[in-house]
């Protein structure tokens, strides 16, 4: 998988957003294959169209570091579940409730050039492994 900063770097290359957006579409088809068993309601990410699955490993500690999973059944949300991985995926939870996912988004233009339901989507998404890390760090009743 990508690092968010090559991610970031490949981003600065692509001038055409057609370009771009198969790029993203690349990336998703990079993703970890996702287990079938975890394609149910508890990994189920609320709020996107499409469907998103969600799935969370904790490391040990009182700031755990946490790896994620993800998938979805359309090519540019696979894509984008696959930048927020790079994003958050192996960082302590600290890191990631320290991590302004919308600046990154912002940084690479994809609030722009994403429809309102994508947007909401992936907005969706950042707040489902933000509200993990918080269970990790006990900061959830």
């Amino acid at each position: 998988m990508q690092t968010i900063d090559a991610i970031r770097d490949d981003f600065a290359l692509l001038d055409d957003w057609e370009d771009r957006y198969r790029y993203v579409i690349e990336l998703g088809q990079d993703l970890t294959p996702f287990p079938d068993d975890a394609r149910d309601e508890a990994h189920r990410v609320p709020g996107c169209v499409s469907q998103v699955w969600l799935n969370t490993s904790y490391g040990d500690g009182s700031d755990p570091k946490l790896s994620f999973e993800g998938d979805a059944d359309a090519h540019i949300v696979r894509g984008l579940v696959a930048i927020l991985l790079a994003l958050y995926s192996g960082r302590r939870a600290s890191e990631i409730l320290a991590t302004d996912a919308e600046k990154t988004l912002r940084d690479l233009g994809l609030d722009d050039h994403l429809t309102p339901q994508r947007s909401n989507g992936l907005r969706s998404m950042v707040k489902r492994i933000r509200r993990d890390a918080q269970l990790a760090l006990g900061k959830v009743a």
